[in-house]
């Protein structure tokens, strides 16, 4: 008797859970696609109750008799290219190239490399590159691309024969 009072008391149990639990389907509220789960109805409630007092994104708004997100509205890019300014507004530092006067393996020499560039070209910017130590880069100027760069590097290779144009980073404003 005992068995068949337990067995009873499992069965009626089972019988309420079933009774209560519904399948509730819902939208994600990522992607949009419905998404199915079986829970108990008060558990919908408090679920519900819950995602209605979250905040929601800025620009966006939750509309719970459609179940549907709005999404904010969308910048339009236009279809021509960018100016340069615009560029330069956006990515003040942008991977462009430099002439590469040469590469030696102390800061002194360096140094005097530089100066004598310097007094050689002075319209080009000079700057010393240390990153590979124990060898420092002479580098000069700033420039977009290498064709913009190649009628500074024929006078530069006229008085360094080792100068070559290499990608490196650069300011956008001061790129030829």
């Amino acid at each position: 008797m005992k068995i068949l009072s337990k067995a009873l008391l499992i069965f009626i149990f089972v019988i309420s859970y079933k009774a209560t639990a519904q399948l509730v389907v819902k939208t994600d509220t990522i992607s949009g696609t419905p998404v199915s789960m079986t829970m108990d109805s008060r558990i919908d409630n408090l679920i519900s109750k819950q995602e209605e007092s979250c905040a929601r994104p800025k620009g966006g708004s939750y509309s719970s008799d459609s179940e549907t997100i709005k999404q904010p509205t969308k910048i339009l890019v236009p279809s021509r290219e960018l100016t340069q300014a615009e560029i330069c507004r956006q990515n003040p530092k942008i991977m462009g190239y430099k002439i590469q006067v040469a590469v030696v393996k102390s800061n002194e020499e360096a140094r005097t490399i530089g100066a004598d560039f310097r007094k050689n070209f002075p319209s080009l910017k000079v700057e010393i590159d240390a990153s590979l130590r124990p060898n420092y880069k002479i580098l000069a100027g700033s420039y977009f691309n290498k064709q913009s760069a190649s009628s500074d590097l024929k006078r530069v290779k006229a008085t360094y024969g080792s100068a070559t144009a290499v990608q490196y980073r650069i300011f956008c404003v001061e790129a030829k």
